[in-house]
């Protein structure tokens, strides 16, 4: 699961002033980073979840603003034009605090490019090829380390390890079964539990599931605004799912002065939640 951390108070005026008191209000945050993107050519590993992290930070520097940034998830790839696929992007809250993102799956190409699963927030599935490559280490308190792949060339058989999720290991390949998705973790930031953070399924004859929090199935693209992993594929694969940044604070204190990117947002549950889908920025 990801860890909960505190950042210690920065100085300056607090956004308690609002009120015409002095005080320091906490400020609860998820950061979900892009996942990865899953590897393809000759059973490619699921891509690696994004990393996800939750906790608080004390007060808010009045009128300073915080620039939100949501990574991208990472493109696929083209095994025969080369092409490789590409790990996700970070998400933060300025110099605050980032999320990892998630590492790409094993992959191959025909100009003999051979990769393991890449490190991440959550590390990419291994390739199902040269032996069986090995997966991707996840970030601690982000992510976990992707499965390893399967290779059996007497046999021919052949299979992508899953990719690291937030909450859980991606799955070793066997076989011609491809690794599982590692699980995501749950968040109740927004009201409601909600998964993010899945990594994605390895490629085989019987391809490997997602994990839950948006991770794709074999060759199927991670959901978009979760950080889930995409899952490996053959000639192309499934791209990495963007991320997500979601901050909330009681609603006893007033909304934030001004914001930017178009954030959701809500009073609800005693609390005032900013959900951004697209990088943008929040003023106290």
């Amino acid at each position: 699961m990801p860890t909960a951390i505190t950042v210690g108070a920065m100085t300056g005026r607090a956004f308690g002033l609002f009120t015409g008191n002095i005080v320091t209000p906490s400020f609860e945050y998820l950061i979900v980073a892009g996942g990865g993107a899953g590897g393809m050519g000759s059973n490619g590993g699921g891509g690696g979840a994004g990393g996800s992290r939750s906790g608080t930070f004390s007060s808010v520097v009045y009128n300073n603003s915080y620039t939100i940034t949501v990574g991208a998830g990472g493109a696929t790839g083209n095994s025969d034009s080369a092409i490789p696929p590409v790990s996700g992007s970070n998400s933060s809250i300025s110099s605050v605090v980032t999320s990892t993102g998630g590492g790409v799956g094993g992959y191959s190409t025909r100009n003999v490019t051979v990769k393991d699963g890449a490190s991440g927030g959550s590390g990419g599935g291994g390739l199902g090829n040269n032996g069986g490559g090995a997966g991707g280490a996840g970030v601690a308190g982000q992510g976990n380390n992707g499965g390893t792949g399967f290779d059996n060339p007497p046999t021919g058989q052949a299979s992508g390890g899953g990719g690291g999720g937030a909450g859980a290991v991606g799955a070793n390949a066997s076989g011609t079964v491809g690794g599982n998705g590692g699980a995501g973790a749950a968040s109740s930031i927004t009201g409601s539990s909600t998964y993010y953070s899945g990594g994605g399924g390895g490629f085989a004859n019987t391809g490997g599931t997602g994990g839950i929090g948006g991770g794709g199935n074999s060759n199927t693209s991670g959901t978009a605004n979760t950080g889930g992993g995409g899952g490996g594929g053959n000639n192309t694969s499934g791209s990495g799912g963007s991320g997500i940044v979601v901050l909330r604070y009681s609603d006893s204190y007033p909304a934030a002065r001004t914001t930017t990117g178009s954030p959701d947002i809500t009073v609800s549950g005693g609390y005032r939640v900013y959900k951004w889908t697209g990088s943008g920025s929040i003023t106290f």
